[in-house]
């Protein structure tokens, strides 16, 4: 029987829920992952450094569509738990026509900027070369990368998860057969490898527009909407907190890799790559379960059901709690492992990614409380709170930390960068999570 977003939830279906999200979440992480894999196998370690050294850019542009997919499908999902399910159709029209006209605009100026951004970070010779190329090709599928972020979460809303999971698993696919041709097979380059996660990204964003502008079996579809600015507010609002995350999490980035150019050069910012890989598939595991959580909170919170509110947020935590032992103990025992899949051919750099590594997996332990505590309040219509756990977590934190940590343990101080921010991101969820019983108690 399928899962409504109007049940009672156990740990088993609130798992079996959220899973698809999870996948689809992961799936799109490996987009850069298979990228990664390719280029540092096939064209070099100059080229993998410059992968890296710009995607913190490219995510930021993407993060419009996590934007309206979580602010968006919040107020949709609360809209229809208060039974208006025409307006909630209405709404999801809106927020996917805005954001595409949007992402198109932003994505024609990065174009034309790219070269000086990149430039300004830092980047020079070859690896500002190797940016722009990977870059400019990515940025013309920015559009459709928008489009499949936001109905990531759309198809959570109208009860589709394991549609959206077919959707991203398609995209997957095309994604690696075509830097298998582009890179291994044809000698392409990064180029390739760029044009295939380009089109990988194009599939993800047309397949579910299609989808959704046809008859279908889920309670949304697109259909004829007007310009309604305090709703596209409220979504920005609500889903400002995702966004300022990801913007945030880019912006320490780029900090980062400036970081790493000082201390240990363009070694530095390809061992950080490495980390970043298995940090995506881990931190999209989390971020996955809050947005397939996301629209079930929202729905009865729209219904007026504060119980199972509050036993969506314990079940919540005591998931995510066993998840992040898991990660940790997991990094520990494979960090040499999972670091040799991309740089097996380079000693030196292996040694220093994978002892990096061991350091910087700590972060593991608290990571989720921040990302799910962000998507909770999210869903409970409160932008402010969820912006601030996520603007402080990477804005403030974690900058602040690996600007000041390398001054006292050099390179050590970098990886240790994002375990102080965690942690202190985790603390202030805890806060936020226990004022609001606080309040509800009063």
């Amino acid at each position: 029987m399928a899962i409504q977003l109007s049940d009672s939830f156990n740990y088993g279906k609130l798992i079996r829920f959220a899973l698809p999200s999870v996948c689809m979440t992961i799936f799109t992480s490996v987009y850069g992952i298979v990228d990664g894999f390719f280029i540092a196998s096939f064209v070099g370690k100059t080229a993998f450094a410059a992968v890296n050294f710009i995607f913190p850019v490219l995510t930021m542009l993407g993060a419009i569509g996590l934007m309206f997919g979580t602010g968006g499908s919040a107020l949709v999902a609360q809209t229809m738990g208060k039974g208006d399910r025409e307006r909630a159709g209405r709404l999801f029209s809106l927020f996917i026509l805005f954001s595409a006209l949007f992402s198109l605009t932003l994505a024609l100026l990065a174009f034309v900027f790219l070269r000086h951004i990149a430039s300004a970070l830092g980047a020079e010779g070859e690896l500002l070369e190797y940016s722009v190329l990977y870059g400019r090709i990515i940025v013309c599928a920015v559009p459709a990368l928008v489009l499949q972020t936001e109905f990531q979460c759309f198809f959570v809303a109208a009860e589709k998860p394991r549609l959206g999971l077919a959707v991203t698993v398609a995209a997957g696919l095309t994604n690696f057969v075509l830097d298998a041709l582009l890179v291994w097979v044809f000698p392409f380059g990064l180029a390739g490898a760029a044009l295939a996660t380009a089109i990988s990204q194009i599939v993800g964003g047309l397949v579910p527009l299609l989808y959704f502008t046809r008859p279908n079996g889920s309670p949304l579809r697109l259909v004829r909407s007007s310009f309604d600015a305090r709703a596209i507010l409220v979504a920005c609002l609500n889903g400002s907190s995702e966004f300022m995350s990801s913007v945030a999490i880019s912006v320490a980035g780029m900090v980062y890799n400036v970081q790493l150019l000082r201390y240990a050069g363009e070694n530095g910012v390809a061992a950080y790559g490495t980390m970043l890989y298995v940090a995506w598939i881990f931190s999209a595991t989390f971020m996955g379960y809050g947005i397939g959580v996301a629209p079930v909170v929202a729905y009865h919170d729209g219904a007026a059901h504060p119980r199972e509110v509050r036993n969506i947020l314990r079940k919540s935590l005591a998931v995510i709690s066993a998840a992040s032992l898991m990660m940790v103990v997991i990094s520990h025992i494979f960090a040499e492992t999972l670091c040799g899949i991309f740089l097996g051919g380079d000693g030196e750099l292996l040694e220093l990614a994978w002892k990096g590594f061991r350091l910087y997996s700590f972060c593991f332990l608290f990571m989720g409380f921040a990302i799910f505590g962000s998507a909770f309040f999210t869903a409970l219509n409160n932008g402010l709170i969820s912006a601030l756990i996520a603007v402080l977590r990477t804005l403030v934190f974690e900058i602040g930390a690996v600007l000041i940590l390398p001054l006292f343990l050099g390179i050590a101080g970098i990886w240790l960068s994002t375990v102080a921010a965690e942690f202190m991101a985790a603390l202030l969820t805890f806060f936020f999570l226990l004022q609001r019983n606080d309040k509800r108690r009063s």
